[in-house]
């Protein structure tokens, strides 16, 4: 509904902005669809509309439910050197979706990003990188 919506406002000429944009990664971000979340990211970027940390948060943990962990720290990357915040949730979902894989070297690697960004852990944040850890069979770490 989200995406026809959208699409709707476009040909109807209705100015779509980040909040619109926003409510529709969301949207993909409920059922995992990554790909069209990662296709709004690439529309607001043809039509020069501006990503917000809730906009690549939600796209974030859009891959993550989809098990697109490559794709998630893609998006974490791009956020850096796009000058847009990142912040617990964000890593959160990046987290987690290195964690749903095992890639507990990934996830690990995320924490210290997080201490280095000043970005403050959280319960979330641990539990996902120690069951990474878990699956990974990485006890010592």
């Amino acid at each position: 509904q989200a995406m026809r919506l959208l699409t709707h406002m476009a040909s109807g000429h209705v100015e779509s902005n980040t909040i619109t944009y926003n409510a529709a990664v969301s949207a993909c971000e409920k059922v995992g669809n990554w790909c069209q979340a990662l296709g709004l990211l690439n529309q607001m970027a043809s039509s020069h509309v501006e990503w917000d940390t809730i906009t690549c948060n939600a796209a974030v943990s859009a891959c993550e439910k989809g098990g697109e962990w490559a794709q998630a720290m893609r998006l974490l990357t791009h956020m850096a050197s796009g000058h847009v915040e990142s912040n617990t949730i964000t890593y959160n979902a990046a987290v987690s979706a290195c964690e749903k894989v095992g890639n507990w070297c990934q996830a690990l690697g995320l924490l210290n990003q997080m201490a280095s960004s000043h970005v403050e852990w959280d319960t979330i944040t641990c539990n996902a990188a120690v069951s990474a850890c878990e699956k990974g069979e990485q006890w010592v770490h």
